[in-house]
């Protein structure tokens, strides 16, 4: 584990002070030296990815794709030493993290089918009509283009699928972008070895140098530079509330302000209607137990406020889940810091009025950083009248909501903010009486789910993961599945343009699935 910043193709100069990462279960230093870049390293990343983007830009799509597909050959091959890594800086158990392995080399083999297809650049046609009254039609071609050299912060909880070589940068490269990475200071091991990974992949498929870059920092300095770098095009980033809008503001203070995306936490609401609750509620237990507590309940959809109106039915619920809950062990958060603020996190919300544990794990491991779940519960009432109820509690915390009645449970739904998703637990024959706490729910989250769980997130064409602020910075896109592609792109028209300049998506005659405007009717 050499530990140095990778710029380019080619290491840094090494100086400066250096960081260690943590075994979090030890709470133990692990092996490896890391240097947090310079100022000047970070100039010298941006500039490596402006010189890069005129030439990846023009770079055919199936060597993109190549590119994409060698990437994630070279993370495979990296076989048990990056599973290995990753468990000793995460705490993540094996079978998470080869399952997470596999999500990450997925979604960049998605992405290099995705681009060697070819029709995502949406190009359209609107051919010229000279003979159009009263004034000729000139000839317009239109279709989406790269942003430029984009800046992505590796999560904390994903140090494979939303880190490294995670969705945002295999996104951001197949539209063309060359990307520069803020390794996440909790897992630097696992991410030198994944961008050594790109690196190489890089090389052998031909890319320019500063195609990808790795910088670290255990801090705040390097990734406040990188937002503010002039070269910066776009910015992603997945973590709390207060990261996303700090950097946030810091992308709109810019001379240039730039796009910052931002997936920065849900509590993700979870509505348990009358009559799934009377046929089912021990089986409803059971299952939430599972997605409050899984992963330590580390992950942006966990079930973090659950809703439902007074019954026996919710009474069994209860009952059934404190059962449920109580036989779930501790499990290792990420690191001290996010297992401390769970800690601070879940004793504040127990002192707000009203607020009373139904269900709580009682056995607590020796490890370090240790998680208990805990859920509590409310009166409909006073979730009402208290705004602090409504904030995230990231670890295996839920908040059972009680309602007197429906109109009650609309009430609570209509006052909740922006989510990543909203879960729907009903018999199908009672959907048709809540119209209104439907539409409700559609206006406030990005994926609206019916029986199920809103942990596991599929990565594929038709996946929105994202909502209305304060979720995301910006609802319209997805940081997960072939739409995250849009987030580093913008639409250019050519007019008049002789076909031989054209790109290869406006020539006339291209098998891609171009639109074309003739004589006033859409054809393919």
């Amino acid at each position: 584990m050499n530990g140095q910043n990778i710029i380019g193709f080619k290491y840094a100069p090494l100086q400066g002070t250096t960081f260690k990462a943590t075994n979090p279960a030890t709470a133990t230093n692990l092996d490896g030296d890391f240097y947090p870049a310079s100022a000047a390293i970070v100039n010298d990343a941006m500039q490596l990815a402006a010189t890069a983007y005129p030439v990846y830009k023009s770079i055919s799509k199936n060597r993109k794709a190549e590119f994409l597909r060698a990437i994630a050959a070279g993370i495979d091959a990296l076989g048990d030493e990056l599973i290995d890594r990753a468990m000793a800086e995460s705490g993540l158990p094996q079978a998470r993290l080869q399952g997470e392995r596999g999500r990450t080399t997925a979604q960049l083999k998605m992405f290099a089918d995705l681009v060697a297809e070819g029709s995502w650049v949406e190009a359209v046609i609107d051919e010229a009509l000279p003979e159009r009254q009263p004034l000729p039609r000139p000839d317009l071609r239109k279709m989406l283009v790269p942003l430029g050299p984009v800046v992505v912060f590796g999560a904390s909880n994903f140090p494979l699928a939303f880190s490294v070589a995670g969705g945002d940068t295999a996104s951001a490269l197949a539209a063309g972008c060359p990307v520069v990475v803020k390794a996440h200071a909790a897992h630097p091991g696992t991410s030198a070895l994944v961008g050594e990974a790109i690196m190489k992949a890089a090389q052998k498929t031909g890319m320019p140098d500063g195609v990808f870059s790795l910088l670290y920092d255990d801090g705040f300095t390097v990734g406040t530079a990188l937002v503010q770098h002039d070269l910066a095009k776009a910015v992603t980033f997945t973590g709390s509330y207060k990261g996303g809008m700090a950097l946030y503001h810091l992308a709109q203070q810019r001379p240039v302000p730039i796009p910052l995306f931002a997936e920065m936490g849900s509590i993700n609401p979870v509505i348990f209607l009358p009559q799934a609750l009377e046929n089912k509620a021990e089986e409803l237990a059971k299952q939430y137990a599972a997605s409050i507590t899984l992963g330590a309940g580390q992950f942006c959809t966990n079930p973090g406020l659950m809703l439902g109106v007074k019954s026996a039915g919710l009474d069994r619920f209860e009952t059934a889940l404190a059962e449920a809950v109580g036989a779930i062990p501790s499990a290792t958060m990420l690191t001290g810091g996010i297992c401390a603020n769970y800690e601070h996190l879940a004793i504040d919300m127990l002192q707000q009025p009203g607020v009373e544990v139904i269900a709580q794990a009682t056995s607590k491991a020796v490890k370090s950083n240790q998680a208990l779940a805990v859920v509590t519960k409310v009166s409909a009432a006073q979730f009402l009248a208290n705004a602090k109820l409504k904030e995230e509690v990231f670890g295996p915390y839920s908040l059972l909501v009680v309602a007197d009645d429906i109109v009650q449970l609309t009430e609570v739904v209509a006052s909740l903010e922006g989510q990543l998703t909203l879960t729907l637990m009903a018999e199908n024959s009672e959907l048709g009486g809540y119209t209104d706490l439907i539409n409700k729910a559609t206006d406030i989250a990005g994926r609206v789910i019916l029986n199920g769980v809103p942990t596991g997130v599929e990565v594929c064409g038709a996946m929105q993961h994202s909502g209305p602020f304060p979720a995301t910075t910006d609802s319209r896109f997805t940081s997960v599945g072939t739409s995250a592609i849009r987030r580093f792109v913008r639409p250019v028209s050519w007019q008049n343009w002789e076909p031989a300049l054209l790109p290869d998506e406006l020539k006339p005659g291209n098998p891609l699935n171009i639109w074309r405007m003739v004589n006033q009717q859409w054809t393919k």
